[in-house]
């Protein structure tokens, strides 16, 4: 076992990991958070945002967005294997990461700004409709990306290396 090649599995592991976290989102908890009412879905967010917020969920998300690339660079001039972590270095840094940081985040941030002791029922529902919506079609984007890429840094991890 290489140190290119322990580097390819850690990416490997940590885009897994990310791409689990967000299907799972995306099958079980927005869709059990959507059974909520207003106040608690809004409440209900607000602390899985605080709480998502460590180590655990960093070393994934940030970690793939860092050994992606460097899987990519150690494996230049390998042919296939380089354009494939290439493709899921880009789908990734895109479609996972910046749509999160663009997109979820300040949605995020917003939401974390709401008293939502003080708010009405009607401020609850207008709050509720600017934040699921948009949230849910976001993590959907990077839940597909994450997967996407994952998928292709398993084909990396199958793929033998062109001899230079």
């Amino acid at each position: 076992m290489t140190t290119i090649n322990l580097f390819l599995l850690f990416s490997a592991l940590t885009s897994g990991l990310i791409a689990g976290l967000f299907y799972s989102y995306s099958c079980s908890v927005n869709p059990g958070l959507g059974a909520l009412s207003d106040a608690n879905y809004l409440a209900a967010m607000q602390s899985i945002n605080r709480a998502i917020l460590n180590p655990v969920f960093f070393f994934s998300f940030m970690g793939t967005l860092l050994l992606l690339p460097l899987s990519t660079y150690q494996h230049f001039g390998t042919g296939s294997r380089f354009y494939i972590l290439l493709s899921a270095t880009l789908v990734y840094a895109i479609g996972t990461f910046g749509v999160t940081v663009a997109g979820n985040v300040p949605l995020n941030e917003s939401l974390d700004k709401i008293n939502l002791a003080g708010a009405s029922s009607q401020e609850l529902a207008a709050h509720r409709l600017r934040f699921e919506v948009p949230w849910n079609r976001l993590n959907a984007i990077r839940t597909w990306a994450s997967v996407l890429s994952f998928i292709l840094v398993l084909l990396a991890c199958l793929t033998t290396p062109d001899k230079s």
